[in-house]
């Protein structure tokens, strides 16, 4: 019996395989997995040529069109997450390729959120950094009891991070193009204006889907609001921010700092300015990367994946 083929793409942890019981695929399919990340189509076509599935890891690696349509082999993509906007599902369907999503939870990039306030409000990753070198302190941290929390989006992660924002004792403001008065106070929060929110915010932290409407929101006109002291937080979605109005903000001291989870370009090209201005704190993209949800991810990729084959041995 001729088995399928499928790939594992992005696999940076090299957890996948350990992640769920792939052994339930053997007998029908030979598995690869691929730890380095292709963003030149060119070559990310040949890697996928022979390929029947392919599982990709959220947004990692997109599947684009002029990607899709180059894979003859290509019969199912079995992405993570429970939407993944970098696959073409117009070109999918053209194709008769199906696409299939798995369970997500919020957890981990709420309490993801909470790590890169604490980290950049207390400047976790220089002192750590101190100690390692043979120093001693070198900062002094910020607090948090009695500043604003302001809140760019106030949804299922935002009101979670409200919640803890409130238990820190900080004052709540929010603001998004659809939020209500009645949404804001069941959360915690006062509506304001968009204005008012850089303006008052001491912590402006981001919680909105990237889409034509916030893509670039906060600009150099909202940067240029903010107090001196305030740290802007970004687990959310890189291009909602102008990069380079960020940069500029940042070298020129207009904020205090920035702590990023999310970029225009990943993985992040080696030359780029947050590897080195000291005021970023940067992540690579682990708001979802978690021992649970990556179980969630995988086991549910398997169970997809055995569906799809179940449904091919009846044809």
């Amino acid at each position: 019996m001729t088995k399928y083929k499928i790939a594992i793409l992005d696999d940076y942890q090299n957890v996948a395989l350990e992640s769920a019981d792939w052994s339930v695929l053997r007998d029908r399919a030979d598995i690869a997995v691929f730890r380095n990340h292709l963003a030149e189509p060119e070559a990310l076509i040949e890697r996928l040529l022979p390929f029947d599935v392919v599982c990709v890891m959220r947004e990692r690696t997109p599947l684009l069109r002029n990607v899709i349509e180059r894979l003859p082999n290509l019969k199912l993509i079995a992405s993570t997450g429970s939407a993944n906007a970098s696959i073409d599902m117009a070109a999918a369907g053209d194709r008769g390729i199906a696409v299939a999503h798995t369970g997500y939870r919020s957890d981990p990039t709420i309490e993801l959120t909470w790590a890169l306030i604490l980290a950049s409000a207390r400047n976790i990753v220089t002192e750590s950094n101190s100690v390692r070198s043979g120093g001693w302190q070198q900062t002094v941290g910020t607090d948090l009891r009695g500043k604003t929390l302001g809140l760019l989006g106030l949804g299922r992660i935002g009101s979670q991070v409200a919640r803890v924002g409130s238990a820190f004792g900080m004052n709540l403001v929010a603001w998004s193009q659809n939020l209500t008065s009645e949404v804001a106070q069941a959360a915690g929060a006062t509506l304001v204006s968009k204005d008012q929110l850089f303006e008052q915010a001491d912590v402006l932290t981001i919680h909105l889907v990237l889409s034509g409407r916030t893509r670039g929101l906060v600009g150099a006109a909202e940067l240029g609001k903010m107090k001196p002291t305030a740290r802007l937080i970004n687990a959310s979605r890189g291009p909602i921010i102008d990069e380079q109005a960020l940069i500029s903000a940042l070298k020129n001291k207009q904020i205090a700092g920035a702590a990023v989870d999310v970029f225009d370009i990943e993985p992040l090209p080696a030359s780029h300015q947050f590897r080195t201005l000291a005021s970023v704190l940067a992540t690579p993209h682990i708001g979802y990367v978690s021992d649970g949800l990556y179980k969630t991810f995988y086991e549910d990729v398997v169970s997809n994946i055995r569906k799809w084959l179940d449904t091919q041995c009846r044809v």
